[in-house]
């Protein structure tokens, strides 16, 4: 009896604990990717050079044009760290690295890397993404 106490004790703690760890593990992963990436952005001018790219691509600009109508109150999240945490949870880490690269080496296209993560996200989750990017782009 008093193995089975124990054993129950042991699996409770490791519950919580795991639990904590997922909780403040993503968000702590989140908050440095996001410090990360935006210090890169800002020091290497990338961000003008996604800009420009955004401009010059109709596609891409209709796309993010949908961002200046959408209602702001009806977003399940509103800041890029939350953003990053539900793209860590729901696409994963792995598969957004997989990603930029083969967006990088050209063996995937834009269309397709938004079909992958648009399969994997509500359209209100989307339409919180275009408006943090957005807003990041254009502030």
């Amino acid at each position: 009896m008093r193995l089975i106490k124990f054993l129950v004790v042991i699996a409770i703690f490791v519950g919580v604990v795991g639990y904590g760890v997922l909780h403040f593990g993503t968000k702590f992963a989140s908050e440095k990717i996001v410090d990360t990436l935006s210090t890169e952005l800002e020091n290497s001018g990338q961000k003008e050079e996604i800009k420009n790219t955004i401009e010059n691509d109709p596609q891409l600009k209709a796309y993010m044009e949908e961002a200046k109508t959408v209602d702001s109150s009806t977003l399940p999240f509103t800041t890029k760290e939350e953003a990053t945490k539900v793209l860590i949870q729901k696409v994963g880490i792995t598969d957004l690295n997989d990603i930029r690269v083969k967006l990088q080496d050209g063996s995937m296209t834009q269309e397709e890397a938004l079909q992958m993560v648009e399969g994997k996200l509500s359209d209100e989750e989307i339409a919180a993404l275009k408006v943090i990017v957005y807003k990041e782009l254009y502030k």
